[in-house]
């Protein structure tokens, strides 16, 4: 889709005080690394207002008291909610079409937010970002004027994939993130979004995000309709289709999930033969076992953590930002891989992040990374995250994240135990396949 122009509603000037701090921090910026659409004056969505822009749409108020009297002031928006799908105006790809400016390079003072210790850009940031717009751009999509208020409440429902173009992410040049919808469903939302950095006077490449929204009413407790799509050309169409494959492929992997059905024939042969290599040939038990040369026992290759949900991370919905618990699980699957690895490693790709309970404000967070399966120099990670009740005792998951990293050495080949663990490596070796092999 070519779109050069987001619509005007959806523009919003920089406020006075970054322009004027940014003149005062431009001193030694590299200039090869500053957009010439970053300029001052440029009518271009600014990364900073994106949740405020979210904000206004739902109504929602930046202090905590204030906002949970403006949720409970949805429950009477109710009555604006389309009673089926036909009631609703059909919508343009381009209706939805936004471009979002992330000034590392323009602006150093918003650097030290998205900076690591070793000069690096914190992909969990760029995660906050990705999660954000792609909310932003489901709202878009079922923009009408006539309200003051949207009666509808959009949360990300699974990052489908996010592949990255480049595993170098500057910290000192100019991102642009552009993004539209890509398919819709009767209560659901594919938003596809690009990122691109601009260095030696040309915008890079560096990730591709899939993200699938659904739309609930104003209490977020039932489905509600959304806008159909209307492909107005054939490549139009042809992103369409994609979309509508996306959801296909993705019915089929949760009805093969390991978790509903026992593992192919060619799986079975992949666990037969880990335990085969793990015997001790010594005593030829099935209960001794022995490691491999150069390999890890998967027990031994977890990382946990713990987080206080605070208000301070909450949505404009009143719960857990879906951007901050992408950020934690991130950063704390990336130190896993590398502890793991011995190295420091780059993401490849992030897979099938399904979220499915929301995060309450209060909540305990526990999050426990796996390093789940090996190749080379691959490694995947998964974790999982769930609320615990301190009270009850009770556990339940709220999420489960893929990510795939890559070292800069060959790694030790992770090895499970148990089925339980053999499970979790076959897992591991699909997302792995469909991360990187497909």
């Amino acid at each position: 889709m070519t779109c050069t122009r987001v619509t005007s509603r959806f523009l919003l000037l920089r406020s006075t005080a970054s322009l004027a701090s940014r003149t005062l921090c431009t001193g030694g910026v590299n200039n090869r690394g500053r957009a010439p659409d970053m300029a001052e004056g440029n009518p271009l969505l600014h990364v900073s207002n994106v949740r405020n822009r979210l904000r206004e749409i739902v109504g929602a108020s930046t202090n905590w008291s204030d906002h949970q009297q403006a949720m409970a002031e949805r429950v009477k928006l109710s009555s604006m909610l389309a009673k089926s799908q036909k009631d609703l105006p059909s919508k343009r790809m381009k209706d939805s079409y936004l471009e979002v400016h992330l000034p590392l390079g323009s602006e150093p003072q918003l650097r030290e937010k998205y900076l690591t210790f070793h000069n690096t850009v914190r992909f969990g940031r760029i995660l906050e970002d990705l999660d954000s717009l792609a909310v932003l751009i489901s709202y878009s999509h079922t923009y009408n004027a006539e309200l003051k208020r949207s009666p509808l409440s959009i949360v990300t429902a699974l990052v489908d994939k996010i592949d990255m173009r480049q595993h170098i992410i500057y910290p000192d040049c100019d991102i642009k993130f552009t993004g539209h919808v890509t398919w819709v469903g009767n209560t659901s939302i594919e938003a596809k979004m690009h990122m691109s950095q601009y260095r030696d006077g040309a915008y890079e490449p560096v990730l591709d995000a899939t993200f699938v929204m659904v739309a609930r009413d104003p209490e977020n407790k039932r489905a509600a309709f959304v806008n159909p799509l209307k492909p107005e050309s054939p490549e139009e169409e042809k992103i369409f289709q994609e979309g509508e494959a996306n959801k296909s492929r993705r019915q089929e992997l949760s009805t093969a999930s390991l978790l509903k059905v026992a593992p192919t024939d060619e799986e079975r042969k992949v666990v037969h033969s880990l335990f085969l290599n793990t015997l001790d040939t010594k005593t030829v038990s099935f209960r001794s076992r022995v490691l491999p040369p150069n390999s890890a026992w998967m027990e031994d290759a977890k990382l946990k953590g713990l987080e206080i949900c605070h208000p301070q991370e909450r949505n404009i919905f009143n719960r857990i930002f879906g951007g901050f618990l992408m950020r934690k699980a991130y950063e704390l699957g990336w130190a896993n891989a590398c502890s793991y690895g011995g190295c420091r490693p780059s993401l490849v790709a992030v897979d099938d992040i399904l979220f499915q309970r929301p995060v309450e404000i209060g909540s305990l967070l526990l999050l426990s990374s796996q390093v789940c399966y090996t190749q080379g120099k691959y490694i995947q990670v998964r974790v999982h995250s769930e609320v615990f009740d301190p009270l009850t005792r009770q556990h339940n998951t709220t999420n489960v994240f893929h990510f795939t990293f890559v070292s800069d050495r060959d790694v030790p080949n992770i090895t499970p135990m148990t089925y339980g663990e053999s499970m979790l490596y076959l897992d591991g070796k699909r997302h792995f396949t469909q991360a990187v092999e497909n």
